[in-house]
């Protein structure tokens, strides 16, 4: 009985270790250090590859710079994609956005792609709890593979933005980002929904996003320059957290948690203080969305951190 006992906690405890998703970690910020984790998943970027960033409002200095992500985007042969924005600034009207890519020196080094610069799709979504669909660049259609660069920081109505709200709002033209934060009620101006009803509404979008490119997506957080504020305000705060590293997975929730933890687990103090970013996160409940993209199936929150020395 006893052998069987162990035999039966033997099995489970190996079925609860390969449930964990690996997610690779290196220290090193640098353009060699992106293409090294990229390499470390040990997955190919193949076709017409869209490597969706934040270009960064105009004004902001902390957005992922060209010369960072340079190596990288050659090495996959990719375009960078973005949509438009939802609010007044740099990035809402077409034109505006181009001249901040323009200025933020994106479109001098790669081929630059506004995704929702002429139309818009509907790609289905499998949570209908808030939306019937999520709406997208039209242009989405157009790529094999994405490659989600995102960084990693503090962010006013999420709490926080990772990979989710990169493939999430990032992913989705001007109506559907109204579509999102107003979790199914508009498509043609702002609502503000409930915070939680916002969270689970960005988590399925995320999957939405996820399955529609049958899963052919690279997941990457940079966790440099993290103000609590995000790439998308003109005015951030200064970043009072060192920067980490950059982390890497092909589980977008195991990638987010990994980063949380990080952040949470900190031993922050003075020049170094995790404190504000985590005020951000607890103060819009941002460490829902985890727990929610993992409930509907996205992926999972436990994960097995893989250093690259």
């Amino acid at each position: 009985m006893k052998k069987i006992l162990l035999l039966i906690t033997i099995v489970l405890m190996s079925i609860g270790a390969q449930a964990q998703s690996k997610v690779y970690f290196i220290r090193d910020i640098s353009p060699e250090s992106l293409v090294k984790i990229y390499k470390a998943l040990g997955v190919e970027a193949k076709g017409r590859v869209a490597v969706k960033i934040s270009t960064g409002e105009g004004g902001n200095p902390h957005y992922l710079k060209p010369t960072l992500i340079r190596n990288l985007v050659e090495e996959v042969n990719g375009t960078i994609v973005e949509c438009c924005t939802a609010y007044g600034g740099t990035r809402q009207d077409k034109e505006k956005h181009w001249q901040t890519i323009h200025e933020h020196g994106f479109d001098s080094i790669f081929a630059v792609d506004i995704m929702d610069e002429y139309d818009q799709i509907r790609i289905p979504i499998k949570d209908k709890k808030h939306l019937k669909y999520d709406i997208v660049g039209g242009h989405l259609a157009n790529y094999d593979y994405m490659i989600n660069l995102a960084h990693f920081k503090g962010h006013t109505m999420g709490g926080f933005g990772g990979v989710l709200k990169n493939a999430s709002i990032g992913v989705a033209s001007t109506a559907g980002k109204w579509y999102i934060h107003s979790a199914g009620v508009s498509q043609d101006h702002w609502v503000t929904a409930p915070q939680d009803d916002f969270l689970e509404s960005m988590a399925a979008a995320a999957q939405a996003v996820h399955e529609y490119m049958q899963g052919k997506v690279i997941y990457i957080d940079v966790m440099n320059n993290m103000s609590v504020d995000c790439d998308c305000d003109g005015h951030p705060a200064k970043p009072e957290l060192l920067d980490m590293g950059i982390l890497a997975s092909l589980d977008p929730v195991a990638l987010d948690q990994a980063c949380l933890d990080k952040v949470f687990n900190h031993n922050g103090k003075p020049g170094d203080d995790n404190k504000p970013l985590i005020a951000r996160i607890n103060r819009q409940h941002g460490t829902y969305i985890t727990d929610y993209a993992e409930q509907i199936g996205l992926g999972s929150k436990k994960y097995k951190i893989i250093e690259i020395k």
